[in-house]
């Protein structure tokens, strides 16, 4: 006898578009055992505790298709199978990584459902369907679950995990332009478009981004050398070794100074307006230590902090600092008040989730002697109505970007430009963004490659910019998608010979072919790995080959199942037909009708530019043209086909056989290809595989003089075939 509980039979990533969705998911097989006879209305009390303890599940809209609708489902009466999807999802979401598609399904064995949900990171997916899993058996069986635990280890597995904020707004700005994206490692670095149309990022470095321009923002010296001679405000400054130097280089420059690190970020080590022995020697030790190498003494410029970002000739965002100041009360000490007065903003906090840093001053070593040169440690208590200053410049995060100053902005662009960077993160000081540089001592400090995005994406105040948009408006012009053309060959006749035909009618056609089918894997002539299954995994390889300019894809039902399509979009998609169930058994896909979810994948996938080319003569098949975005091309070995003779009655393009002649029509226009009979019996002894493809490769553009001429070259046996 079954017991009330839940088990995950299997759990299977599906990398691609699949039977539930365009865009990766987690499919998951449940058996709820005696929960089958138990939907939620009957287990009493299950509806207040997981509203209580997931009270964001209100936001979820379920298939009611309105706020709170999946409560309202809860309330109703609803499945241990359904409620485990929407706990994951909210699991996801309270972690940090926001998704929202979700089904759940009933199989043919009672009480086995399907559980499918959207994921954008494999591990973290299936750690929130285990821990949703926990979750609900723990409230059905009235015990205590620590949520606040499960989502502390959720929240670090996201951020191990998944895409960093700075290349995940890159990445999602790229899906709206329809450009696709091919995550390389499990850091940051991510393929654009795809073979010879791709372009890289890593974070906000790009392919464009030069391994000399990079070298030469990293020497501060070197840099600021370049900048002034060009013509670009810099502060006078120099190299330093030791504390004298350091004294020394300060007298020379003449007081104030600013000490920092020569090999520094994110402002560690940096000390400002410096004026005695005292000070310059203290701010040396400590940049020497927090750079771990030589010191820069160099002018100090009065003003605020500035970052802007320049992505190929323009500013499109920039951000300002502001200092930190305590004011005593007489009784708190500046821990205390840093705690009351700093801290205490909502903004501020430790995760890359808060603008503004929270402020340490025992610790932080620039505070802390920021304080000696006021008299004062961290401990003392500061007098009623006195102001000690705690940082200068702290968290560049607060946005200016409409007030920045035109001659300012074409000064951050030429120092750009001067360093060789493509995108830059120019650090300035000034007292007046909205001012020229020349007007006010205003100057360049730093120009830094792989800029920080947060501070322009979450501002403290001000409007958050586009600066995704701009880096990948940047890398691919108005009109490209960064997409070649996929073609897609899906059923169970003949697609292996469909695929190796259209990739070498392609290839005579002047293009540089990716094969990916039963034979192996080919680049051109060169099979670069042998026969196997089609899978994703040998898809993405061609994906991910700047030399391939179109890639043919053999993609069986099974991987399908099993893995997703290895693309997201194609511009031709082909099915021969809805064969092939009875193989199927271990997705319990039971029923010929089955098949048809399966393989309109193929065609759910076409662009609205792409074109299906689906079999006449198989009613299921025929079906799927309503599905397809962009156009049909029928074809059939009988030109009187219903489907064949309609299709030319509005106008479409179609191919069938005539007299043994292959005929392209389109509407009432005709023209006869060639004769089967003139090629070799191997090939046409499989005469509607060759329509397919010609077909294909005919939606592509390949002109009918170089059809008929490929079809005459062709080699059946994969080694002699010139691909």
């Amino acid at each position: 006898m079954k017991k009330k509980d839940i088990e995950i039979l299997r759990v299977t990533h599906l990398h691609g578009p699949n039977i539930w969705t365009y865009r990766p998911c987690i499919e998951a097989w449940v058996d709820i055992g005696a929960l089958e006879d138990f939907p939620s209305d009957l287990i009493p009390g299950l509806y207040e505790r997981l509203t209580a303890l997931l009270p964001s599940l209100i936001e979820h809209r379920c298939g009611v298709g309105e706020r709170g609708g999946f409560l309202q489902r809860l309330r109703e009466g609803t499945y241990a199978a359904h409620i485990l999807e929407h706990v994951t999802l909210e699991l996801q979401n309270l972690a940090g990584m926001r998704t929202g598609f979700g089904k759940a399904r009933e199989t043919s064995v009672r009480g086995v459902y399907k559980v499918a949900f959207r994921t954008r990171e494999e591990q973290v997916g299936r750690a929130a369907l285990a821990a949703a899993r926990d979750l609900l058996m723990a409230l059905i069986e009235e015990r205590f679950f620590d949520l606040p635990a499960t989502l502390v280890t959720l929240r670090d597995l996201v951020d191990r995990r998944c895409l960093g904020p700075s290349t995940a707004h890159i990445v999602d700005a790229a899906t709206v332009r329809q450009i696709p994206a091919i995550r390389l490692t499990d850091g940051n670095l991510v393929q654009l478009g795809f073979g010879a149309h791709q372009r890289r990022i890593w974070t906000a470095e790009t392919d464009q981004t030069g391994a000399v321009a990079e070298s030469i923002s990293r020497d501060k010296d070197l840099t600021k050398s370049l900048l002034s001679a060009c013509g670009v405000p810099v502060p006078e400054g120099r190299m330093v070794t030791n504390a004298e130097e350091a004294w020394d280089a300060a007298e020379d420059i003449g007081v104030p100074v600013a000490v920092k690190p020569y090999d520094g970020n994110h402002g560690r080590g940096v000390s400002l307006d410096l004026s005695s022995k005292a000070e310059i020697v203290a701010a040396y030790h400590l940049a020497h230590r927090k750079g771990g190498g030589s010191v820069i003494v160099e002018q100090f410029v009065p003003g605020n902090e500035h970052r802007l970002l320049v992505v190929g000739d323009r500013v499109v965002a920039a951000a300002a600092g502001e200092a930190a100041w305590v004011t005593g009360d007489g009784t708190a000490n500046i821990i205390e008040l840093v705690d009351q007065q700093i801290n205490s903003d909502p903004r501020r906090g430790l995760g890359e989730e808060f603008p503004l840093n929270t402020v340490s001053p025992q610790i932080a070593a620039e505070i802390i002697l920021e304080l000696e040169r006021q008299g004062l440690t961290a401990y003392d208590v500061l007098e009623a109505g006195r102001k000690a200053l705690i940082q200068r410049n702290g968290n560049v995060a607060f946005d200016v970007t409409d007030n920045v100053h035109p001659e300012v902005a074409a000064m951050a662009v030429l120092a750009t430009r001067i360093v060789g960077l493509d995108v830059a993160g120019i650090d300035l000081v000034t007292q007046d963004i909205s001012r020229p540089l020349s007007q006010q001592r205003g100057a360049i400090i730093e120009v830094n490659a792989g800029p920080g995005l947060l501070s322009h994406l979450k501002p403290a105040s001000g409007s958050p910019r586009a600066v995704g948009a701009a880096i990948v408006d940047h890398l691919f012009a108005p009109h490209e998608s960064g997409r070649l053309p996929i073609i897609g060959v899906a059923g169970s006749r003949g697609t292996t010979l469909i695929a190796r035909l259209v990739a070498w009618l392609i290839q005579i056609d002047g293009k540089h072919v990716g094969l990916a089918c039963s034979d192996g894997l080919y680049l051109d002539s060169r099979q670069i790995a042998p026969a196997r299954t089609p899978d994703w995994e040998s898809g993405q390889r061609l994906l991910i080959n700047r030399s391939v300019e179109a890639a043919v894809f053999e993609n069986s039902a099974h991987m399908i199942l099993s893995e997703g399509l290895a693309y997201d979009k194609c511009e031709v998609g082909v099915v021969t037909d809805i064969d092939g169930h009875t193989a199927l058994g271990e997705f319990y896909i039971d029923a010929p009708d089955q098949m048809f979810s399966v393989l309109r994948t193929q065609v759910d996938v076409i662009l609205p530019s792409g074109t299906a080319i689906l079999n006449a003569a198989e009613p299921q098949v025929v079906e799927m043209a309503s599905l397809c975005d962009g156009k049909v091309i029928f074809y059939g070995l009988d030109g009187r086909l219903d489907p064949i003779v309609s299709h030319r009655a509005v106008g479409d393009r179609v191919i069938f056989l005539r007299d043994g002649n292959v005929v392209l029509a389109e509407g009432a226009e005709e023209l006869t290809l060639m004769t089967l009979s003139s090629l070799k019996a191997n090939k046409a002894a499989q005469p509607e595989s060759i329509l397919a493809a010609v077909a294909a490769a005919w939606a592509l553009g390949v002109s009918p003089d170089l059809l008929a001429a490929g079809l005459t070259t062709f080699e059946l046996n994969p080694r002699k075939t010139h691909y």
